[in-house]
């Protein structure tokens, strides 16, 4: 009778055991499903951004021979359209939220959106520009892009295994694409934006920021610069 009861329990405990590594499978299938389909849908984005849609006909000024007036940026080696345009842009969308830009960190394998709205849920959605204003991406001056730290490889969850002359690519809605490299990294306080309004020379600079894995209250910064 005793070895009875005593296998009935052993049963209920192996029976507990099963249900609960099913369970834990199904949770890690579930986030692993939705971290490829995040990062699916952010890669598929970026890799066809090439900047505005242009709506209504373009006035082109061309020459003789019909071409566009265009000039080169000997700085980023991207052409850009000089010619004016009866044509309005209209910035992108990303899952709703509207696209200054795309970000690539070839190292973290990194690609995402960047939003022009700073809210709860745009955060959840892609990266965030936060200042100044989102049409300074890619020109003199610094830009500061957020992300959250998910701690499981999505969005800047990586930043951290970033290191100085890490190449990180910037498109913006314009078309234009600039090469940034890493030159510091440092943890500051979530309240510290000192770094914020930094002279960068004339260049165009980022500077990236999301939680640490120890604490919401901390960031990891990264500064990168055009090069």
């Amino acid at each position: 009778m005793f070895e009875s009861k005593y296998s009935k329990i052993l049963t209920v405990i192996l029976i507990i055991v099963i249900v609960a590594i099913v369970v834990l499978l199904g949770f890690l299938a579930f986030d692993y499903i939705k971290k490829f389909n995040t990062t699916k849908q952010a890669s598929d984005f970026v890799e066809t951004y090439q900047g505005d849609i242009t709506i209504g006909e373009t006035n082109s000024n061309q020459g003789t021979e019909g071409q566009e007036n265009v000039s080169l940026d000997t700085t980023n080696e991207t052409s850009i359209d000089t010619s004016s345009s009866s044509g309005t842009s209209t910035k992108k969308k990303y899952k709703g939220f509207t696209v200054v830009g795309t970000m690539k960190i070839p190292s973290i394998n990194l690609e995402y959106p960047i939003v022009e709205e700073v809210s709860t849920t745009a955060l959840d959605t892609a990266l965030v520009f936060l200042y100044p204003s989102p049409d300074n991406l890619n020109l003199p001056g610094n830009s500061v892009i957020i992300g959250h730290n998910y701690r499981n490889g999505v969005f800047f969850s990586n930043l951290k295994k970033v290191t100085n002359g890490t190449k990180i690519y910037v498109t913006d809605y314009r078309g234009v694409s600039l090469t940034y490299e890493v030159y510091n990294m440092f943890v500051a306080s979530s309240k510290d934006t000192s770094f914020y309004k930094r002279d960068t020379n004339g260049l165009a600079e980022l500077t990236l920021s999301t939680c640490t894995d120890q604490s919401n209250d901390e960031r990891t910064i990264v500064f990168a610069k055009q090069i």
